[in-house]
């Protein structure tokens, strides 16, 4: 609407009322900018004036109330839950002013209260995984575990992300590993494998073998790689007899051969048809500088396939690789065989088989003859037996550095058929 402002009087009045408007517009923002700066200040008595100017704002209070809470130097317990209920009375739809308030609660040793607060927050806001999982948290604090584990499960279903932590404190607070899996893991193989994950990192096989048939009994394929975690920790603490059955359990999930091998041969995949699977109690390659590797395509002995490693003469390496790792029985006597051919091999250091025990230093250390130079395919074989404590053997091509002077590694290796086979009574044992 138009006001016609050809009277002097009508033009004096619109102006009046601009400038009084414009008095009021700068008044209210020199106020605002003065509460925010005062917030800013980060001290506690301006920061109150600076609330003060800005009523309605929970916010301010909130903040202000949080740099009390956690002022290491002078904490404020009693103010930051004034504060805080200041918050939640200027604006009680905020479910973490809420959870703010229920926090110091709980740290002033007022858990009713705390609890409620936290009942208030999710009232606000029902959907959230955040709420859910901190008033899960508080609830397991307070041995309420039941109404815990409902909260975490509801949390993580809604945030995947959150499930490492659901995880680990709901074990460190029942250390039971069956209320994990039946009340607060969702049935899925993500949540499966982040508790195998979990229990891996903890050095906890046990509890990871209860976890390992509920991931198996989806039926859902999974990486391979995914559970090397899982396996390491089986070979770490030594379970042999677990490992070789997951083995087999985790090709066949994965999709991959999982046939036992052949002719009681203890070492999976000796004839090299898989590529290397970097983990478990597969082959594993540790690429190094200055050699390639890769399958030959000539033909190796007894219908293997032959690893062909080629070394640059640039440097002088120690090899370990590639290497397996070996279920074995205790006690026992074995025969470990395989064909290696030598195409130019300098220095005195060339290539062997190396088997020891991984997990008991100095308890079998079994080398295969030193081959440098050029050799045909020639069989390689060593007879050992493992000690009271062996449950794993560490097979590996093997090479120390040189310390000669002329030490640069040149020339070509292959490998192929290898295998490890238990003589036929436990050492010390006559056969029947």
């Amino acid at each position: 609407m138009e006001i016609p402002l050809e009277d002097p009087g009508r033009r004096r009045m619109a102006l009046a009322v601009s400038v009084v408007i414009a008095a009021v517009l700068i008044f209210q923002a020199s106020e605002l900018w003065l509460a925010s700066h005062r917030l800013d200040s980060e001290k506690v008595a301006f920061m109150e004036r600076g609330a003060a100017l800005v009523p309605g704002d929970g916010s301010a209070w909130d903040r202000l109330g949080r740099l009390r809470q956690w002022d290491f130097v002078d904490s404020d317990l009693p103010g930051a839950i004034e504060d805080y209920r200041k918050a939640v009375r200027d604006d009680p739809r905020s479910a973490h002013f809420w959870m703010d308030l229920a926090s110091a609660y709980e740290a002033s040793g007022d858990a009713a209260r705390a609890q409620d607060a936290y009942l208030r927050a999710e009232s606000v806001y029902p959907a959230s995984a955040e709420v859910a999982f901190h008033y899960g948290n508080f609830l397991l604090r307070e041995q309420q575990y039941p109404e815990a584990y409902r909260e975490l499960r509801r949390a993580v279903r809604t945030d995947p992300t959150l499930l490492p932590l659901a995880i680990s404190r709901t074990w460190r607070s029942s250390e039971d590993v069956n209320e994990l899996l039946d009340n607060v893991l969702p049935a899925n193989a993500e949540a499966y494998l982040q508790t195998l994950d979990f229990f891996a990192s903890i050095h906890q096989a046990q509890p990871g073998l209860a976890v390992w048939p509920r991931l198996l009994s989806l039926g859902k394929p999974f990486p391979l790689p995914r559970v090397f975690p899982f396996f390491e920790e089986l070979i770490r603490e030594d379970r042999g007899d677990d490992a070789r059955r997951a083995w087999r359990e985790a090709l066949a999930a994965a999709g991959l051969p999982h046939d036992e091998p052949p002719s009681q041969n203890q070492i999976w995949d000796g004839d090299f048809a898989q590529d290397f699977a970097n983990g478990g109690l597969g082959w594993c390659w540790t690429p190094l500088l200055g050699i390639s590797t890769e399958v030959d395509s000539d033909p190796a002995p007894n219908g293997s396939r032959a690893i062909r490693l080629d070394f640059n003469g640039g440097s002088n390496p120690g090899l370990d690789s590639p290497s397996e790792y070996v279920p074995v029985e205790p006690n026992r006597t074995y025969h470990f065989h395989g064909y290696m051919r030598t195409q130019g091999i300098t220095t005195e250091s060339g290539m062997r088989f190396s088997v020891t025990d991984p997990n008991h230093s100095g308890a079998l250390n079994a080398l295969t003859d030193n081959l440098t130079d050029s050799h045909p395919w020639t069989s390689v074989d060593a007879d050992l037996t493992t000690g009271p404590a062996t449950h794993f053997l560490l097979v590996r091509l093997f090479r120390e550095p040189s310390r000669l002077f002329e030490n640069k590694l040149e020339g070509t290796v292959w490998i192929a058929d290898i295998s490890l086979t238990p003589a036929s009574a436990p050492a010390g044992q006559t056969t029947r």
